[in-house]
């Protein structure tokens, strides 16, 4: 029994009808008929939903140009804040930075904030209160909260030393482990080792410690 492959090579291709000069007539005026229709649908579509699709064009073009103002605005905003904190640093202007760090936004802000703390004569800690509870970047704000328990770390227990560090304690803060150390180091001035071994062995624990706090932890273990 020959296959269906054989049975394919065997057969002999269809001759190919050759169209008359009616048929090519007749399929030109289909397409004529058939375009016309379809100009007849799409000006019909555009009168009904003319007023719309001029409104949605009109709307995104009010976005767009709305979106590149602003984006200009607070490109020049940020360009004077800088060089209003580059002034206020050279002439040691610790009022001013302040303002920049209230008024501000971004880093330059919270930089100018901790500036004005570090400058001040009286080191006022209600600065660096205000930088860790509004402080507009993850790294300022911990590193407040760090400064914040130095100086008065001595006035709170263990346990709100760690809930003030709470934000610290992910590995998306650059103080993290630092801030598991100082932990540590506020339970072992309690006289609660149980506490503070607990965030020892976690420092110890992890291989991505840097090799600074890993030695400090050690010495305290």
């Amino acid at each position: 029994m020959a296959s269906i492959l054989e049975r394919k090579k065997n057969m002999k291709p269809a001759t190919p009808t050759k169209k008359t000069r009616e048929d090519y007539a007749e399929d030109a005026l289909y397409r004529e008929v058939w375009e016309d229709v379809n100009n007849e649908k799409t000006i019909a579509f555009f009168k009904k939903y003319s007023k719309q699709m001029i409104g949605g064009v009109l709307a995104i073009l009010i976005i767009v140009a709305g979106y590149q103002i602003a984006v200009r605005a607070h490109r020049a905003n940020q360009m004077a804040m800088a060089v209003n904190y580059e002034t206020a640093l050279e002439k040691t202007d610790v009022k001013a930075l302040a303002s920049i760090g209230q008024e501000g936004s971004g880093a330059t802000a919270d930089l100018a904030l901790f500036q004005a703390y570090n400058m001040s004569a009286n080191k006022d800690v209600k600065k660096l209160e205000e930088l860790a509870e509004h402080g507009n970047t993850r790294d300022f704000r911990d590193l407040a909260r760090l400064y914040v328990i130095n100086l008065r770390g001595d006035e709170m227990t263990g346990q709100q030393v760690e809930k003030y560090l709470s934000s610290l304690n992910t590995k998306s803060s650059p103080f993290y482990y630092t801030g598991m150390l100082t932990i540590a180091q506020k339970y072992l001035a309690e006289g609660n080792s149980d506490a503070a071994n607990k965030w020892l062995d976690k420092i110890l624990s992890d291989s991505d410690c840097p090799a600074e706090i890993t030695g400090v932890a050690q010495t305290l273990k």
